[in-house]
């Protein structure tokens, strides 16, 4: 569906009344004139107007209505086509829920087309309205802004993880918690996700700021600015699974550590049963010839013997650090 729309002449903003035909015919007819479109999650019939107004290509149509794309810059004639992946982070279960935004730009027009409930552009359109010096460098200046909206989203999304992490690399070395093999590998899993969609935009901005894209040379300082800070938030991702890396191998290290303290209890208290059991399996025996079962202190001798041996043994283990 549209979720806004308006004419912006010199930087300043003209709602549309009546038909869009009709604004982008005075945008096509004016000098610094453009329109823009806001769609969220449209469907087809919602987008064949458009569609057919502007002439756009049914493969980049078909992209943004379906969605499930990876970030990508691609041109259509006169008409240039980016992806970005939104991201939204679920502090109660630290996961990472990833949307889209596509962006059709040409002369004298930008769509963009939304999906998830990452990044809505609502901001990024009132940012823009209020620096009409900005927003006079025309359809450029909204692919700039987008760009900027979600990058900067990518930096908090860094933070909140790099917080999660910190809680787990603490229950990792808490003996008091319990098992966070799980939440190590959901969150790992997370990070990864992070990275498919932060690291593919970094060669779409990369093009812009060299200068291959000329509809986006007025700007190129700006792109500069926001590939900067997908640069930064990039090293963040990798820092991030490295770390995780690091603590899930610290974990299983201590795992099998304390499995190892376990085994050594274990069989300690095996080598101390061990005694008694020797001892009573001898008087099992049905032998004829065998004095002390004819002695009268034979059993407390034997029950002293046995208590007397497992308390070496015991000493001796404990001593060692087995028990």
């Amino acid at each position: 569906m549209i979720v806004d729309k308006a004419i912006y002449v010199a930087g300043h903003r003209q709602d549309i009344d009546g038909d869009i035909s009709d604004a982008f015919d005075e945008a096509r007819a004016k000098d610094e004139c453009f329109v823009w479109i806001g769609l969220f999650e449209p469907s087809e019939s919602e987008f064949e107007l458009i569609r057919d107004e502007l002439k756009l290509h049914p493969l980049a149509v078909e992209d943004a209505v379906l969605a499930h794309q990876r970030p990508k810059f691609e041109r259509y004639d006169d008409t240039l086509f980016f992806v970005l992946k939104t991201l939204a982070y679920k502090d109660e279960t630290s996961d990472i829920e990833v949307g889209e935004i596509m962006v059709f730009m040409g002369q004298d027009f930008v769509v963009t087309v939304r999906h998830g409930i990452g990044n809505p552009l609502g901001p990024v359109r009132e940012r823009l309205e209020a620096d009409p010096e900005l927003l006079d460098h025309g359809p450029t200046a909204v692919l700039y802004a987008v760009c900027d909206e979600v990058v900067d989203r990518y930096g908090v999304i860094a933070h909140e993880v790099e917080v999660d992490i910190i809680g787990l690399e603490r229950s990792v070395f808490d003996p008091r918690s319990d098992d966070v093999t799980a939440d190590i590998y959901s969150l790992k899993r997370e990070v990864l996700e992070f990275r498919t969609a932060e690291d593919p935009l970094i060669p779409v901005l990369q093009e812009i700021v060299k200068g291959r894209v000329a509809e986006c040379s007025g700007t190129r300082e700006y792109f500069r600015d926001v590939l900067d800070h997908l640069l930064r938030v990039d090293g963040q991702v990798d820092s991030h699974n490295e770390l995780l890396t690091s603590i899930l191998t610290a974990h299983v290290a201590l795992l099998g550590k304390q499995q190892n303290e376990d085994m050594r209890k274990i069989s300690s208290w095996a080598a101390i049963i061990a005694v008694p059991t020797a001892v009573a399996g001898i008087y099992g025996m049905n032998f004829d010839h065998m004095p002390e079962l004819h002695w009268a202190l034979g059993y407390p001798v034997a029950i002293v013997v046995m208590v007397v041996a497992c308390l070496i043994v015991y000493r001796k283990l404990r001593k060692n650090g087995w028990l």
